[in-house]
């Protein structure tokens, strides 16, 4: 091999070992992150529940994001007319809905969006609410915070039926009129009113982030092994049968 031809193959071997380590290094601090974060939900999930009416009040968001994942005590009144049945929702093996509710709290005119529960959705007649039954009078529940609703691929715009693909809080606070908290809260507890509560733990993803370290450390090793084998190895073999 003529020089510069060998001093290329060094540098595409020396890039190759450098990216492909950096990028390992890359997704073994991905990890940690996700670590640290899903610490910090654990943590803050064993903190005492808040009052409902926590959520009545205007929210920085810097507020909103140490007030996610918290627990908390809601009391107050369901507006059961402004239901929505997020559709596509899986629960176990069985598809269904996503039955959300906004509840006007007790001592505030502040209105909560509630992800109350799961509900299997008709085997033949997709547009057939499921039977839930939504109490009267003022009720007591126990969630923990959330964001906003979780979302599914959708294609098109979305209606304004009670069945929906996705929910987004301001564009529901636009249609309704109704004065909705910045924040929403998924109801906990055993299953009742016709609704299931199995909702997913927080995952930490970090098993996928090791997963893709693996490979790039696997590629960083097969590039060196490669290099020593056809630049240093072999070579020297020739040179000694020669």
């Amino acid at each position: 091999m003529t020089g510069w031809r060998a001093v290329v193959v060094v540098l595409a071997a020396l890039l190759g070992v450098a990216v492909t380590f950096s990028l390992g290094r890359w997704q073994l601090s991905r990890a940690a992150e996700k670590q640290a974060l899903h610490a910090a939900i654990a943590a803050r999930q064993a903190l005492p529940a808040l009052d409902g009416l926590t959520l009545a009040r205007p929210l920085q968001p810097g507020q909103a994001q140490v007030l996610l994942h918290r627990r908390i005590t809601l009391r107050g009144q369901w507006l059961a007319e402004r239901s929505i049945y997020l559709d596509n929702r899986p629960m176990g093996r069985h598809t269904g809905f996503y039955v959300l509710t906004p509840l006007r709290l007790a001592g505030s005119d502040a209105v909560v969006l509630v992800q109350r529960g799961w509900a299997p959705r008709h085997r033949s007649e997709r547009e057939t609410l499921p039977p839930v039954q939504t109490p009267g009078g003022e009720v007591r529940i126990s969630g923990r915070i959330a964001e906003h609703p979780p979302r599914v691929y959708q294609l098109g715009r979305e209606g304004q039926g009670a069945i929906r693909q996705n929910l987004d809080l301001d564009a529901f606070r636009a249609e309704t009129g109704l004065p909705l908290a910045g924040l929403m809260v998924w109801q906990t507890g055993a299953a009742s009113e016709g609704l299931r509560r199995d909702w997913p733990e927080a995952d930490s993803g970090v098993d996928k982030h090791y997963g893709y370290a693996f490979q790039w450390f696997g590629l960083c090793a097969l590039i060196g092994v490669l290099f020593l084998w056809f630049q240093v190895v072999r070579p020297f073999y020739r040179s000694r049968q020669a």
